[in-house]
């Protein structure tokens, strides 16, 4: 029998006082007055409370407002990105993005005039006010070049900036995964690099003498390698700073704490049962598909889900017992509206977690397929599909672009494509076509493409990244940088109004984002990650290595007896 799941608010708003999540950082418990311990363990007594006096309420403190997760704009200032860009051919490569703003002033265009007034026209010749825009370019230099692997480096992850310290500079750490089975650690500043090393002899004599630009950073270091797995790594995330969650296609999702490094928890996933060799089936002669193809792990640490090959249904994780918590298997006739037919294999390929763009920004989670995306609710029924008609093409990632910081804002759904688009849908429920004739499920509206043939790109979008930012008056616009196989990385820039709903359907697809600049890599990229690097602060000093005060505490509660 198939068995029906719900994750609503039992599981999602769980009691914490007595569970701790496996991926967050222990709770610290209040500590008494130091004078107050110090008389109990004398053997004092401690002062008694007054019981008939009356004690006020504090006042109730009003709601802060979010704290904004883009990066702010300083004017004019220029703003550098660093991307990392993993690839086939085993190197993993750092380039540095520096974004200028430059002032172009240009004549008013010229207003047509006719015969007669030509004639009547002054011999005087009138002043005209120039107009003055602003545009950006971006400029492209190599921060780091090397082989990184044995062989083909699937995946990477950037965990989020160390804390921020007085004159201390802050790090980002990069784990990179590939089909050797081994996770490596890097620590990478998050700082460009600074005048001095810039202006150093040694690195202007390298930069001239190189083919490309360099910009390399001394303070980026590699911590090792983890071989905890012992099959192809197919997905890495950091949920934060203190813990690297890591699948493979050995059927195990690893927890790992960043402060030691020591594995917490092992995720075990079935292997399958063989049910004859779908088409597409990589398995070796004898064996069976098998592997965790991605997971997600919700906004609250307390649940996980992932999505294996060989099997049509995703299974939820319960992050505070490390335990399995339900399977939802997929339904027949949602599968053949997304394109999962008789002779597919029925497999998920990527699944992520974010909100709609309706009022109050309602979770839901997205599950992208071969060829089509199926975006879920909380009650875990299938909400719409994303490539309908002329837009259905292979799908490589999919991720949830933020619209602000309040609840309110929403998310759209951004889909890189085969054939060079990334594509923005709106996802809310009262926005979504209805489902035609004989079909089951809406289909989200499609907002606006990135790329594309109309913009000359035509290769696939292997990977992504989307970096929001804000100017000094709170208006947020984004940077994407774009990667595929074709090696090329291309930098573009949303204006702050192009990602906004319209209340009216419009016939064509809208065209967003402007080019800023490509760089060639020369290499087959896979997998592409990014950050805005912050800048540097006057006397911060530079040190090996970094971690926040939360991963110094004790971390005893996040061992898990198996």
């Amino acid at each position: 029998m198939r068995q029906q799941i719900h994750v609503g608010k039992k599981i999602l708003e769980s009691d914490t006082k007595t569970t701790v999540s496996l991926i967050s950082p222990p709770p610290t418990e209040p500590m008494a007055p130091k004078r107050k311990r110090e008389a109990a363990a004398n053997g004092d007594v401690a002062e008694k409370s007054n019981a008939t006096k009356k004690v006020k309420a504090p006042p109730a403190k009003a709601a802060a407002p979010p704290k904004s997760t883009a990066f702010k704009l300083n004017g004019d200032a220029p703003v550098h990105i660093q991307l990392i860009a993993g690839s086939y051919d085993r190197i993993l490569h750092g380039i540095t993005v520096t974004i200028k703003t430059t002032e172009v002033t240009s004549e008013p265009p010229a207003e047509a005039e006719s015969t007669d007034k030509k004639k009547k026209k002054s011999k005087k010749s009138k002043t005209t006010t120039p107009i003055t825009t602003t545009e950006q370019s971006a400029s492209f230099a190599d921060t780091f070049l090397f082989n990184a692997h044995n062989s083909a480096i699937r995946c990477l992850a950037i965990s989020p900036p160390s804390a921020s310290t007085p004159k201390q500079t802050q790090k980002v750490l990069l784990a990179t995964g590939s089909t050797d089975e081994r996770i490596n650690i890097y620590n990478l500043s998050a700082h460009p690099p600074s005048s001095r090393s810039i202006s150093d002899p040694d690195t202007q004599l390298l930069s001239s003498l190189a083919p490309r630009p360099i910009l390399e950073n001394n303070k980026n270091r590699e911590l090792g390698t983890l071989l905890h797995h012992t099959g192809n790594i197919t997905r890495l995330c950091f949920p934060n700073r203190s813990k690297l969650l890591s699948a493979a296609e050995d059927s195990t999702i690893g927890v790992t704490r960043t402060r030691d490094w020591a594995l917490l928890h092992n995720f075990k996933c079935p292997i399958p049962k063989v049910f004859g060799r779908p088409s597409g089936d990589t398995a070796g002669v004898g064996g069976t598909p098998q592997g965790v193809n991605d997971f997600a792990v919700h906004p609250s640490n307390k649940i996980m889900i992932s999505v294996s090959k060989g099997e049509k249904c995703m299974r939820l994780w319960n992050l505070e017992t490390g335990k399995k918590s339900r399977v939802l298997n997929f339904e027949r006739t949602m599968l053949n509206e997304a394109g999962e037919g008789k002779h597919s294999t029925g497999e998920a390929r990527r699944i992520i977690w974010g909100s709609s763009s309706s009022k109050g920004g309602e979770d839901e989670f997205a599950l992208a397929f071969d060829r089509d995306v199926v975006v879920f609710g909380m009650d875990c029924r299938p909400r719409c599909r994303v490539m309908g008609g002329s837009n259905r093409t292979k799908v490589h990632v999919i991720k949830y672009v933020r619209l602000g910081d309040e609840e309110e804002d929403g998310a759209l759904l951004a889909v890189s494509t085969e054939d060079g688009r990334v594509l923005f849908f709106d996802t809310a429920e009262e926005n979504c076509q209805p489902a035609t004739e004989g079909k089951t499920l809406a289909t989200a509206r499609l907002v606006g493409q990135l790329g594309g043939k109309e913009a000359g790109v035509t290769g696939r979008v292997k990977d992504f990244v989307v970096l929001p930012v804000e100017d000094e008056k709170g208006v947020r616009s984004w940077f994407v940088a774009t990667a595929g196989s074709d090696g090329l990385v291309r930098v573009w820039r949303l204006g702050s109004g192009e990602l906004k709903v319209e209340e009216k359907k419009e016939e064509s697809t809208r065209q967003v984002g402007k080019l800023l600049g490509a760089y060639g890599t020369q290499n087959r990229i896979t997998c592409l990650g990014g950050f805005v690097m912050i800048p540097r602060s006057d006397g911060a000093e530079e040190s090996e290595y970094e971690f926040d005060d939360e991963e110094d505490d004790d971390d005893e509660e996040d061992s898990y007896d198996e």
